[in-house]
Formats: C-alpha cells, structure tokens, sequence
C-alpha cells in the first residue's frame, strides 16, 4: 500500500534476492526419486529449487521501513490512521486527509483558528475513519466528519482529550451511519466522559447530542489510555473498561444500560457502582509523564472481533499480558509480566521510548533515532533499524491502524510505513525450545523446518515412553527408517512400529511399488503373529481371568487387518500372502484375503473340500465369473441340485450349452423318485423363459423326461404326463412349424423306452397319421387313436380311412357287434355300409338289424332334402329367367340434346348406347373404347365375332360388297356421313370377298395368332358398328328392319346369336368406369408422348 509514496530501505538481502535471480540451476542427476509423497514435508526437502526459497524466507526480514514521499505544508503535530485512512493535524491548524485507495487525492481542511489562538495538541479517529476528534492545548475541541468540508467546534468539549475509547463493533458494523455511538473520553483532568456524536445534519440539534461525566480518578492524573469491550458477544450486558494513567492501570466491570443507538448513559450504571467500592489497580511507580494502551486483536477488520492482548508503556517497562474476557474472571488480564526496556546501544543503562506499538509477535519501540523490535515470546530483540533522519528533525511517535494492521513512524517532517513482513520468522523456533510442538509445526513455513519440528517432537515422544505418539511423528519426519525400526524393536514396541509402518507407508509414494510391497508385507505378518498371541493370551487366560477385554481387541486387531487387506491389496503379492496366512493357520483370514483380492476360486475350493457345498455356492453366486459355474457345476450338481440350480436361475447370461455335463450329473445318480428332478426344472426355465430355441437343450430335456435317472434304475411305470405336457406345447420355429427338438430322435428314445403314448403324439407331430392310429391300435388304446384319426382337419378320405381303421379294430379285433354300433354312432365320417365288409361272413343280422334300419330311414330323409333342394333350385332358375327376360325390356330416358360421352357430338345422329351410370355412347365409340381395357382373350373373340358377322353380312346382300353407312336425320341439315372401310380392307387383295370368305376369315385368323399385339388394330369400330345392329339404323326407328320369328332363317339366327354375343362383349360394362380402375398402373404420360398436357 502507499507503493508510490514509500521508499523502502532495503538492505543486502534484496541485492541477494536479486543476484540469485541469475545463479543457474543445478541440474541433480544420479539420484533416485524422492520416496515420500507430493504433500509429505520431506519430499520438500529433498527438492532442489525449494532449498533457495527456504533461505529467502529464512533471511527475509521482520519489518521495513519506508519514507512516505510527502512534503507537509507545515510542522507535522499529531497524526493518526484508521482503516487506510490518514489524518494529520499540522502546526497552522491545518487537518490533512489521504485515504491509500486513493492516495493522489489529498484532502485538506483548515480550523478557522489562528495560531495563536489554538494550537493542535492531538487528533483522534474512530475505527471506521469516518469520525475524527481534534483537540488543542487550550481545551477548545473540534469535530470533522470524513465528507465535510470543514470541521465544527464542539462548545460542549471544555478539556483537554488524551484519550477515546471508540465502540469498534457499531461503528465497523454500520458502514452508513453518521452516529459515533456511546464513545468513552479521557480527560487530561482525569474524568472520563461518556459522549455521542453525529454527523447527521439536524436544525434543532447539535453534533454534540450527549456528553456527561461518568467518573473521575483519584488525584485527577491524566488519562492516558481506555479501551471497553462488551460482554458477552451474544448478549452484551456488562461491560469491561481499562483506563489506564502514566503510573496506574485500571479495570472497571459492569453492567450496561444498552437503551438505544444514539441515547448514551450506557455506562452510567457501570460507573456508579465504583462511586464507593474502588476498581482493580494495579500501580507501576516512575517518572515518566506519559504513557500509553495497546491492544492485539486477531482479525481486526470483523465487527466482532475481540482484543487477545495488551502492552501499557509504562517507566519501569512494557506492562503486557493476555486478555480474559470472561464475565465472572477476577482479574482480566492472565499471564501478566513486566518486560524491562532494553538498554541503549554502547551502555546497560536502559532507555526509554517515546512510544510503543504491539503486534502480534513484537513489541515496536521507537526511540528518537531509532525503531527496536522485541519479540513478545522471548523477550529477545528480532530487529533494530536506524531511522533515516534529516537535520533538525524531531521523532514524535507511533501510530497504528487498528482494522488493517498497518504501523507508521512520525515526526514534524517526515512519515514512513514500517511495513510487518516476516516477523514470524522465528516463532517456530522459540515455540519449539519451549517444548509446544504443535504451536511451532503451526508457524513452520518450510520442510526443513517442520521436518526437525517433527524430528524432535518424535525423539521427546520416544524418551517419554509414548512410543505410539513417537511413531507418528519419526513417519512425517526425515528419520531414516532403519533407525527407527531398530528402535522400536530394541524396546519390543511392535505394536508401536507397527502404527509406524503404516502411516511409512501411507505416505510413499504409489509409484515405489517394491518399497510398499515390502512394507505391507511386513505389516502382514505383524498383523498375523499379533492375533495369534491374543489367542494364545486368550486361550490361557479364560479359564482364571476375565478375558472380554482381550476379545475385544483381538477382534479390532483382526478388523484392523480385513481393512488392510482391502485398502493395501494391490501392494501385496497374493502367493506370499498365501503362505504366511497358511503359515499361521488363519483359515478366516485366508478367505478373507482371497475374497478381497477376487481369488473366488480358491474359496470355492475350500468349501468343496470342506464338503461345505451351500457356502461354495454362495461364493459362486457372489462374483460374476461365469466360468467358476461351468467349472464347479458337475460337482454341485450331483451333491447339492437344489441350491445349484437356484444360483443357476439367478445367473441369466450362463450358456445352457455349457452346462449340459453338470446336468447329466443327475442321470447318472440313484435319485428318489419323490423328489423332483432339477435338471427338468432349469432346462424347461430356459426354455420356456429365456426363449432358448438349441435343438440339443430340446433334446436334453426329451431325454431327461424319457429317461430321468440312469437305465439301470429306470422303470417303465412312469408317468407319461410330464413328456406329453412338453411335446405338446413345446415352441416352435415360426418358419417351419416345427419344434426345436430332433422328432426322429425323440421317437426313437421313446421306443427304447416303452412309451407309447409320447410315440403316437410324435408321429402325430410328424405327420404320420396311419402310423400313429396303427400304434395306438396296437397298445389298445382307441380313444388315442380317434384323437389322431381326427387331426388331418383338411384331408378327409384321410381321415375317413384312419376312422375305417379304427372301426376294422373295433369290429374284427373286438368282436363285438354293440360296440361296433356304438362306435358308428360316434363316427360322423362312416355309415353302416362302411363297416359291414368287416363283419363276418356268417354273422346273424338280426344284431344290428335295427341299425340298418335306422341308415334306412336316415338316407330316405336325405331323399327328401335332396328332393325338396333341386325343386327350390328349379324354382330359382325359372325366376332368374323371367329377370332376365325384363332386364331386355327395361328403360333409360334421355334427352334430345344429350351428347356422346365419347366424341361430345349429339348422340341422336347415329347407333348409340346407354350404361345405367347415364354415361351414353356412339357405337363405335364405345368399341373404339372398350377394345383399350378389355383382355387380350376377349379381344381375339371379338375379332373372330367381326370376321363371322362381316362374312354374314355379305353373303346377304346377294354378293354385292357395300360399305356401311349411317343415315342422319334431315333436318338436321348434314349430308350423310362418308363411308368407312371394312375391315376386309385390310387383309390382302380379295378380289371377291365373297366368294372367298372363307379364304378371309382363315386369313385374319392367321394375322391375329401371329401378330397378336396388333389385336386391338384390328378391331374396326365404324365397320364393327354397322354390323352389330341393323344396316339401315335410323334415330328414332330402333333397330332397324330385322325379321321377324318366323321369317328367321337359320342364317339369320346364327347371326343373332353372335350379334347378342359381340354385344354382351361391349356392353358388359361402361368403359369410362372400368378404365379408372384398369388405368390405375399406367402413366399419365405415355413414352414417345409429348408432355404438354400439365403445361399451365
């Protein structure tokens, strides 16, 4: 702080910092790497570039000064600082403000007082900076609050102020009140004053709003110091003042009277009480005039905060103890020593300083040439440093901030910063000599110096026979390890070394495997040997004593050693370990070791061989090794099923494959009947739960259920349900219908095996029906046969061919004509004409006449329903018949004006159709538009039809080939239309096609098988049009003029006939409705066609 303004005086230490800047590193090579860890205090040690930052800190200085870089206007007279605020009071009057944030701006502000009508005696500034006191030699006092422009005189204040005791916690607490709070004053008088000022500005009211003696010393000396604190923090209600005078040193406890903020008289009550009983003094004679009262506060700047100690400068020496701040203690300040000052240089006569301050290790004595700095733990002087004084200057005092821990030596015309820097250099040291390891392992700042710290705090642990104390300490020091070992053995302190060896090898380092492999073996084997003594102690011992005590550490010794095993076992090689654990005969630690390392193998094996078969199966269940199942699987499986079988449904990732020889253990053992077979058990789970499709696990538990134990001790009485429960409603496989096991081999091992019920429900899976009615027969099993007979559902001579099986069983092996009749009344498929070849030749009717007498009447009722059928089937065809003789007869209006749907042109003007969707058609456009959809089989009749129908046509007009034509009604004004092109036309040159018709028509047939993909080129909607109904068609006149019935000729009929044939063709359906439908797969736009048509 204040860096622009301070010139610091630094010595040949700061030249050594700086040529060591440019020494060149040494580069160690040759060494093994430090064994200890990054955080281990001797791993700093051994660190080179740590060696010179430990001289630095070593040599570093305890205090600075430094000259401030300010030229006063006048004669410097008091000055005080107070949360890196400056305040100055100069010999003209004058007040001079610099806060250190802002050290540029400095701010300053006369008292409208000549010289020589008031002279600054002292200045006084609260802890927060924001309110200061200024008072004069004549008694007149000023009050200046940090943001005024000048200060205002306090009429009130008629004495000469040596000291103010502040109220820090309200004043640090409240950043934004004006108020000073209750404030204590010590008057040159010898009164102390109770007072509150505030800034606040008020028209009624004064900055003065309270001020009243609260007590007055004895021989009124001049109050040189007070200091009060409340107490307790939580709740204050008393409070502790400390006054002191040049040659007394008062205490004063007492309760408070805590009204309001600004209403003072809170100490008044605290007072009264010592107007007759007198307070704790303590008196110090000597000639000195002055005097003066430092408190140590640990983090000052918190509100909070309470003093921790005190120093009172006094003529026989510093007066300085620790505070105690507890309400009920009779004196508060402990510890309390006089420290003589020092003598001054070349003399034994001591000298006394102008003034004193206190830090939290020294006491700061400035002398008129000088500053000294003593030590408070050993009363040794740490520092001396001469102050760089001008001619004719005057040292006048110290100065310390109170909130920020800042120090400044003054004189009339000059200011320096004496800057605390490493006066805790050696408070290790002296806390070391004294014997407080712990306080002095607090201040040590480098390895080396914790490291002796440490080192000797073991060896007083060790000569004080507090060997596990000692332990811990020589394992964070740089005591070699063979000497303390060899300690520790050489008084027989195993247990003691052993706390040693473990927190050696807590703090190596990971990568030094070897050295934590041999320490945690040693720490094995120490372990081991401590739990077999308490056993012997405890084994000897239980029988006269009481041996709780030794159990009870025994079992801590064998947790000790689990949690050991599992902190430390990747430092431990397992072999070793083994041997010593064997070697001891600790059969629980061995297990435990192996189950912590993952050795779960070797547990197992010591339960198989300890015929511990449900605790190897635990084990086996507990680690997620699948290879233990299959290893140990055989064994379990013939000693414990159950159990194995249950770790086995737990573990779902097993491969069944795999475990088929453990599950054979079971047929090849003596197994009780009653008991169920768990080999059955998991082999249907995984079937039926985990879906398993392995033909061979089929096949397995076809086996098992066939033949459950071995063959020697296998019986045929056993119960088929089981099996034919599974061959029933086994799985499939979805693409074949099929089950997953081998049928052939299924059949086969059930014929081995007598079981003829799985047989028949086998090759009834096979599909061999014959054969599996043919074995259920055989074993006499009918109703067996009739289930098979029954399931081929879709092949029923099949079926009527089992059925006449099973009646030829019945009737021929049975013999008995009732049961034959029975048996007939069952089978829907057989009549009793069915089974009487079966009978005997010689057989006497009269035992089943009544049957056939019953088939009788039952065929006779068939008659009749047949009967009573076809006369309703007649009746139908008649009706039909009638329909559709009206459907030729039935009716569409349309209008005059209606158009082709086709050509849009007038409908009227030629042969047309009507559809009953009301879509209307030219003939020939409905030709032209049929022949696109209709199917190539069509398509070639229709051009057989038009070669028929066109040869007819021309044999009827005598020869003469006309082209058609079709008459239009004149008054529409159009001629008639011109003549089209017959389709003969186009077949070569006939000369005379009539003459040659049949020529033509075997000439088209042969154009249309060959060049059938020109079908519908061949078909000629003009010429098929005019052909189709009469020639001389006119609109309005029907038909035209046909015969009439018995003018027909048997010319003319055929050519009704194809006429009504090639119609029923066209007209079989609207062309414009079939065409969205038969277009749905073809493109809108054609290949070779131009696409214009989605052109916008």
């Amino acid at each position: 702080m204040f860096d622009d303004y301070v010139e610091h005086a630094v010595g040949d230490s700061g030249k050594q910092a700086h040529a060591s800047e440019h020494l060149p590193q040494l580069q160690y090579e040759g060494f093994e790497p430090s064994p200890f860890q990054a955080d281990d205090a001797r791993a700093e040690m051994e660190e080179g570039p740590d060696a010179a930052s430990e001289v630095n800190v070593a040599s570093a200085p305890a205090f600075e000064l430094g000259r401030v870089q300010y030229a006063f206007p006048a004669p410097l007279i008091s000055f005080v600082v107070s949360s890196d605020m400056l305040a100055m009071g100069l010999s003209s009057n004058m007040v001079v403000l610099i806060e250190l944030s802002h050290a540029e701006q400095v701010v300053k502000i006369q008292i409208p007082r000549k010289t020589t009508e008031m002279s600054i005696y002292k200045i006084f500034m609260d802890p927060s900076g924001r309110h200061i006191i200024i008072t004069s030699v004549q008694g007149e006092n000023w009050y200046l609050y940090r943001y005024w422009k000048k200060p205002r005189q306090l009429k009130g204040f008629k004495m000469v102020i040596e000291s103010i005791a502040w109220n820090k916690a309200a004043l640090l607490s409240s950043t934004h009140s004006t108020s000073t709070r209750e404030i204590l004053i010590g008057a040159r008088n010898g009164t102390i004053y109770e007072a509150v000022l505030d800034a606040e500005e008020d028209f009624f009211k004064s900055q003065e709003r309270y001020l009243q003696s609260v007590f007055s010393l004895p021989e009124r000396p001049p109050i040189t110091g007070i200091k009060f604190d409340y107490l307790p923090l939580s709740d204050p209600k008393q409070a502790l003042v400390i006054v002191t005078t040049p040659t007394r040193i008062y205490q004063f406890v007492g309760p408070v009277d805590k009204k309001s903020e600004d209403a003072g008289r809170v100490f008044t009550s605290l007072f009264v009480t010592y107007r007759e009983t007198a307070p704790k003094i303590l008196e110090l004679p000597g000639n000195l005039q002055h005097s003066e009262l430092h408190f140590f506060t640990p983090n000052p700047d918190q509100a909070q905060s309470l003093p921790k100690r005190m120093a009172w400068m006094t003529g026989p020496g510093i007066y300085h103890g620790s505070l105690n701040l507890e309400t009920d203690a009779e004196d508060h300040i402990d510890s309390a020593a006089l420290l003589p000052y020092p003598p001054s240089p070349g003399s034994d006569v001591a000298e006394i300083p102008l003034s004193l301050s206190l830090t939290e290790f020294h006491f700061v004595l400035l002398y008129k040439d000088r500053v000294v700095g003593i030590c408070n733990l050993d009363d040794k002087k740490t520092y001396e440093e001469a102050l760089p004084l001008k001619s004719n200057e005057t040292v006048l005092g110290l100065a310390a901030d109170p909130v920020r821990r800042t120090y400044w030596v003054y004189t009339d015309q000059s200011l320096f910063e004496l800057v605390v820097g490493n006066e805790d250099r050696d408070v290790w040291k002296i806390y070391l000599e004294k014997g407080q390891f712990d306080v002095a392992l607090r201040y040590a700042k480098t390895a080396r110096q914790r490291d002796q710290i440490l080192f000797t705090q073991a060896n007083s642990f060790f000569n004080s026979a507090q060997y596990f104390q000692a332990a811990q300490s020589y394992a964070h020091c740089s005591a070699t390890f063979e000497e303390v070992a060899l300690k520790f053995l050489d008084v027989g302190e195993r247990d003691s070394l052993r706390s040693y060896l473990i927190s050696r090898l807590e703090r190596t380092r990971k990568t030094d495997l070897t050295q934590r492999m041999m320490l945690a073996t040693w720490l094995v084997e120490f372990y081991l040997s401590k739990c077999n003594e308490l056993d012997d102690i405890v084994a000897s011992e239980s029988v006269s004593h009481d041996v709780v005590n030794l159990q009870a550490e025994r079992t801590m010794i064998e947790d000790d050693l689990r949690q050991f095993f599992e902190t430390y076992k990747n430092n431990l090689n397992k072999d070793t370990v083994y041997d010593l654990i064997q070697g001891h005969g600790r059969t629980d630690m061995y297990l435990f070791y192996a189950t912590t390392i993952g050795d779960f193998e070797r547990v197992i094996e010591h339960w198989i061989l300890e015929e511990e078969w449900v605790k190897a199966i635990e084990i086996i269940s507990r680690q997620s090794d699948l290879e233990s199942y299959y290893r140990f699987g055989p064994v379990l499986m013939h000693q414990a099923p159950k159990e194995t079988v249950d770790s086995w449904l737990r573990q779902p990732s097993l491969d069944p494959l795999r475990l088929i020889p453990s599950l054979l253990q079971l047929q090849h053992s003596v197994r009780d009947p009653l008991s169920p077979n768990h080999a059955i058990r998991y082999l249907n789970y995984i079937i039926f739960e985990q879906n398993n499709t392995s033909p061979t696990i089929h096949n397995l538990l076809i086996t098992f259920y066939v033949l459950p134990s071995s063959p020697l001790s296998y019986t045929p009485s056993e119960d088929d349900g089981p099996l034919l429960r599974f061959i029933s409603t086994a799985p499939t496989d979805p693409i074949t219908g099929k089950p997953y096991y081998d049928l052939d081999y299924a059949l086969r091992i059930c014929k081995l095996a007598g079981r003829t019920q799985p047989c028949v429900h086998i090759y009834s899976k096979m599909g061999l029906w014959e054969n599996s009615v043919d074995l259920a027969l055989e074993k006499g099993d009918l109703e067996l046969a009739k289930i098979n007979a029954d399931m081929p559902e879709d092949d029923q001579p099949l079926r009527k061919k089992l059925w006449l099986k099973i009646a030829r069983y019945v009737v021929q092996d049975k013999n008995d004509i009732k049961s034959a009749m029975r048996f007939l009344e069952n089978a829907d498929l057989l009549k009793i004409e069915d089974i009487l070849p079966f009978f005997p030749d010689f057989v006497v009717i009269d035992d089943f006449k009544e049957e056939i007498a019953h088939a009788l009447e039952g065929y006779s009722a068939q008659i009749d329903t047949l009967k009573a059928e076809m006369d309703e089937a007649t009746r139908t065809a008649d009706s039909i018949k009638q329909e559709i003789g009206a459907l030729k007869n039935r009716f569409i209006s349309i209008d005059a004006n209606e158009k082709c749907s086709s050509c849009s042109t007038l409908l009227l003007t030629r042969q047309f159709y009507v559809f009953p969707c009301h879509h209307t058609f030219h003939a020939d456009c409905l030709i032209g538009l049929a022949k696109e959809y209709l199917p190539a089989a069509t398509l070639r009749r229709i051009v057989t039809l038009q070669t028929e129908l066109m040869k007819d046509a021309s044999k009827g007009r005598g020869g003469h080939v006309s082209k058609p034509t079709l008459i239009v009604n004149p008054p529409t004004g159009r001629q008639p239309a011109p003549q089209r092109t017959l389709l003969s036309a186009n077949f070569g040159p006939i000369v005379n096609p009539l003459q040659n018709g049949a020529k033509a028509a075997n000439l088209l047939g042969r154009s249309v098988i060959s060049a059938g993909d020109r079908l519908r080129d061949l078909i000629i909607p003009d010429a098929l049009a005019s052909v189709v109904t009469g020639s001389n068609w006119l609109p309005g006149m029907g038909g035209g003029n046909r015969p009439s019935g018995e003018e027909k000729t048997a010319g003319d009929k055929k050519l009704e006939t194809l006429r009504a044939e090639l119609e029923d063709m066209l007209s079989s359906s609207c062309p414009l409705c079939d065409s969205v439908v038969a277009g749905l797969d073809k493109p809108f736009v054609m290949d070779g066609e131009v696409d214009t048509s989605w052109t916008l």
